[in-house]
């Protein structure tokens, strides 16, 4: 690895990680595209769908530990519907992180730009924000949220992600949890999430440990300056700045996958 490649993939993560870390996503909507086309368009690198995927699989799971530490006295994690969202995820993650082996590149990108395109959708969804204040009770559908969530695991697991993506416009949209709440508890359902979508791909093989580990260093650094960023920020702009990026990635990925 020499220097120009260390530099791009360092704020490839580093970037990705503070946007994730600021709305509560683990960032993989963002650096799939973003180690997909940046490093052949610089000249540093190509990577195949298989092996962003890994990389990115083992950089979520860093970047959701320290997203998470941010927020662990915000009062927003809550535990019942991490418990409910986090185990059925992790199952389906499991599932999808070591079944994308036998798919092909373009079936990858193909998941990804499904699930890109779901989020775009529900993120446009008429919503009315749900007053909340920590220490409030939280009502959800507890068998609901654990369904939608291995559904979104499963799916995830493939692209290397671990589908806070998707999971967010669920909360927000299905199950009506409140903006801060979502933001603070998709982080810490990612990260369970990540557990299987990272065993998956690592007994696959599909890991390049050297782009991983700079990934994960930037995603240390970045994703707590993010989380702390995204706790004074308005809920409206957070919602839209994910929204306008899941939009510009889906339109991305279906142009490379149709063209």
């Amino acid at each position: 690895m020499d220097i120009p490649f260390i530099i791009a993939i360092f704020l490839i993560g580093f970037v990705g990680s503070f946007i994730s870390g600021m709305v509560g996503i683990g960032g993989s909507i963002i650096k799939y595209p973003m180690l997909l086309y940046i490093p052949p368009l610089l000249g540093v690198a190509t990577f195949t769908s298989h092996e962003v995927a890994g990389i990115s699989a083992v950089q979520v799971f860093f970047a959701t530990i320290a997203g998470v530490w941010a927020y662990k006295s915000s009062g927003y994690l809550n535990m019942r519907l991490i418990a409910y969202m986090g185990g059925a995820i992790l199952i389906g993650s499991l599932i999808g992180g070591y079944g994308s082996e036998f798919l092909t590149e373009t079936q990858i990108d193909i998941v990804y730009a499904i699930l890109a395109t779901i989020a775009v959708v529900m993120m446009f969804l008429p919503k009315k924000e749900v007053s909340f204040s920590p220490g409030d009770d939280l009502q959800f559908n507890g068998p609901l949220a654990a369904g939608l969530a291995l559904i979104t695991g499963a799916a995830a697991g493939i692209v290397g992600a671990a589908g806070a993506f998707i999971l967010v416009p669920i909360m927000l949209v299905v199950l009506k949890i409140p903006t801060r709440v979502t933001i603070a508890t998709s982080l810490a359902v990612t990260f369970i999430s990540s557990i299987g979508a990272t065993i998956g791909k690592v007994v696959t093989d599909q890991v390049l440990y050297g782009p991983a580990a700079i990934m994960i260093v930037a995603s240390l650094l970045a994703a707590p300056l993010g989380a702390k960023a995204g706790q004074n920020m308005n809920t409206k702009v957070l919602q839209w700045i994910l929204a306008l990026i899941i939009l510009g990635t889906a339109i991305k990925i279906w142009t490379e996958v149709v063209m």
